[in-house]
């Protein structure tokens, strides 16, 4: 019996555009980094762009695909935003086990259950190599708790190290995932397509570099 041929996956991660206040939509910040992140992927074959189904992460997936050619652009529940792993005190750092947690109880038990179903349903969709002869390229237009446990996942860091892993708006992180190898991390967090007046947002200030 033949083995079924397997080829490389190139995803391309973003985190939403700016979103306004009451996250109904982005601002207009964040629509002009949506178009200029659409325009910085026109050359890539993208075979297909994901987006969660809250409408920050929605518009900014329109307005990529309404600069890209005919790429098909649909929801899907596992690439929200959610809580994918919450960790106990003994795998955190002793000096930040407080304040992670801390940040952690603003989610119900239910919402804990439920955001590491869709991390699995995620990882399982989105990541490793593809079938087939040919490379598939895929954007995921989706929210940082997402982003960070990707690329944790990727260079195989504990499951706790998923928080910490900040992503600007519409910035760029791309992770390969070829046969036979372990995954890399092409690009992270990067801004390049984005003025300066357009980058660093959804960073506190201090954060800034």
């Amino acid at each position: 019996m033949s083995s079924v041929s397997t080829s490389d996956r190139f995803l391309y991660v973003t985190r939403h555009g700016e979103a306004t206040p009451d996250e109904s939509g982005l601002t207009e910040a964040g629509r002009r980094q949506a178009v200029l992140l659409g325009e910085r992927l026109r050359g890539v074959p993208l075979a297909a762009v994901h987006h969660g189904p809250l409408p920050r992460a929605a518009e900014t997936a329109r307005l990529i695909g309404e600069q890209l050619d005919g790429v098909p652009v649909g929801v899907c529940e596992e690439a929200g935003d959610y809580v994918p792993y919450v960790p106990s005190r003994e795998e955190l750092p002793g000096e930040a086990a407080d304040a992670m947690l801390g940040f952690l109880e603003g989610f119900t038990a239910e919402e804990r259950a439920r955001g590491a179903e869709l991390a699995a349903e995620a990882v399982a969709r989105f990541t490793g190599p593809v079938e087939g002869d040919e490379p598939r390229h895929e954007l995921l237009v989706t929210h940082n708790f997402l982003v960070g446990w990707l690329v944790r996942a990727a260079l195989d860091a504990p499951a706790w190290r998923w928080m910490g892993v900040n992503q600007a708006n519409a910035a760029l992180t791309v992770i390969r995932y070829a046969p036979g190898r372990p995954p890399s991390v092409l690009v992270l967090n990067d801004t390049r397509h984005l003025p300066g007046d357009l980058r660093w947002t959804g960073f506190p200030p201090a954060l800034h570099v």
